[in-house]
């Protein structure tokens, strides 16, 4: 159902440009059960998996009208994701008056991962480079940006 709601728009550097973000949910419940065959007790965890757009140059792209806009949007949402991380980083250890405002409201895609980031979340980033030498600017910026 995800995929056929993605949406994909081709640029100079990718004929299958990815041009949102998706998330998807996978939810693990495990029951335990008393020795009368009744429910005692469950434990829940969820699973998010979250596959950004990635961030472009509009030089490199060729891209314009609503190519360049949805460009736009994508490098601002990553941007502001990229801040909410940096922000939860300096606050890690702190409590209270010393603790900075996490600006997860800025953009609806940090507002939407907003559980998946903070509290009793653990996260791990999973970076897709290029080898080509064409794409050397990306490829740094993108690790840069998964560090």
């Amino acid at each position: 159902m995800g995929t056929e709601n993605r949406t994909i728009g081709s640029t100079n550097m990718n004929a299958t440009s990815s041009r949102a973000h998706t998330v998807s949910m996978i939810i693990f419940k495990q029951k335990f059960f008393g020795p009368d065959g009744k429910p005692e007790r469950e434990l829940v965890s969820n699973i998010n998996l979250i596959d950004l757009a990635g961030s472009e140059r509009a030089g490199s792209t060729g891209a314009e009208g609503a190519r360049l806009a949805e460009g736009a949007n994508i490098n601002k949402s990553l941007m502001i994701l990229g801040k909410v991380i940096s922000t939860l980083a300096k606050n890690a250890g702190k409590s209270g008056a010393a603790l900075a405002v996490v600006p997860y409201r800025e953009s609806k895609l940090t507002f939407i991962l907003k559980p998946f980031l903070g509290g009793n979340a653990k996260t791990s980033m999973v970076a897709a480079l290029s080898p080509a030498s064409i794409n050397y600017d990306e490829t740094l910026g993108t690790l840069k940006y998964a560090w």
